[in-house]
């Protein structure tokens, strides 16, 4: 029973941490805090408890803990319809939207995060099973290890160029560089946001960036961490002032405007560069055989 109890709090243990883990890595995308923390954390640490008690099961035969398991990965999904409900209903009252594809994004990642939690804690049980204490160890710090790089993912600087834009007016229509974004008729409006405004333009390093920029979900996604992370000067009766991301249709580079609190382009630059790149707008055309044969 010593000997079980070993295992199982081993398994307990890394599961856990690893949780714990990978709340701090992605707290920008979590509502909630720290009621957020102590809820997934909770969860994180029964996900653990599960995989652990599955390997003392296992030995002693008992294979009716994969219904347990079975019964556990019903309720993660269930975890992110949760999530999905109760990031739409806080959509309703975000003046700049995070967008149904970034919050079908974070709510896969909050189910998919439970798994590695689950598949950890498995792992060490069995490692500490093999090899004791130490095994479990070595095994643990390598699971999260892994875990931590594989729910990273590709950031909006990993696959474009992120430069500083030119904000300018063409008669009233505003502008960042060659691409027009909306008219302005004030003659003062338009004379604050040259002074205050901010501009960048997001190149895309080759055909699969293009095509991932091209999504209107991923645009959102850079427009409300800019406003995030930035802050933003837009209210319900100033809609110039709304963060925009516009594209030119002729290079499929995109262009990012926004009224910030603080007009700090450098920031501005590194906000945009840490955009997660979301799921739903990972698109390769250059993988498939068409995309292939046109880059030749």
């Amino acid at each position: 029973m010593e000997e079980y109890m070993k295992i199982i709090l081993s398994g307990s243990l890394a599961g856990t941490l690893a949780r714990l883990l990978l709340i701090r890595l992605d707290y920008r995308q979590y509502p909630g805090y720290p009621h957020g923390y102590i809820s997934h954390l909770a969860l994180g640490a029964i996900a653990s408890a599960l995989g652990a008690v599955a390997v003392p099961a296992l030995l002693n035969k008992d294979f009716t803990a994969f219904t347990f398991l079975a019964l556990a990965a019903q309720q993660f999904r269930e975890i992110r319809n949760i999530e999905r409900e109760t990031l739409q209903n806080l959509e309703e009252t975000r003046l700049e939207k995070r967008g149904k594809d970034y919050i079908e994004g974070i709510a896969r990642t909050f189910e998919a995060r439970n798994y590695l939690v689950m598949i950890t804690a498995f792992l060490t049980s069995v490692a500490a099973v093999l090899g004791g204490v130490i095994g479990a160890a070595v095994v643990a710090v390598i699971l999260i290890f892994f875990s931590l790089t594989f729910m990273t993912g590709e950031t909006i600087g990993d696959i474009c160029e992120v430069i500083p834009g030119e904000i300018n007016f063409k008669g009233s229509l505003l502008r960042v560089n060659d691409i027009d974004f909306m008219s302005v008729g004030l003659p003062e409006m338009r004379e604050k946001i040259k002074k205050e405004a901010l501009g960048v333009m997001i190149k895309p390093k080759d055909d699969n960036a293009r095509a991932t920029l091209h999504d209107m979900g991923q645009r959102m996604a850079i427009a409300h961490t800019a406003a995030v992370i930035m802050g933003s000067k837009k209210d319900v009766d100033i809609p110039e002032f709304t963060p925009l991301v516009r594209k030119n249709p002729d290079t499929g580079a995109v262009a990012l405007y926004i009224m910030p609190i603080e007009k700090d382009l450098e920031s501005l630059i590194l906000a945009v560069k840490r955009t997660p790149v979301l799921e739903s707008a990972r698109v390769r055309p250059l993988k498939t055989q068409a995309g292939r044969m046109a880059a030749d």
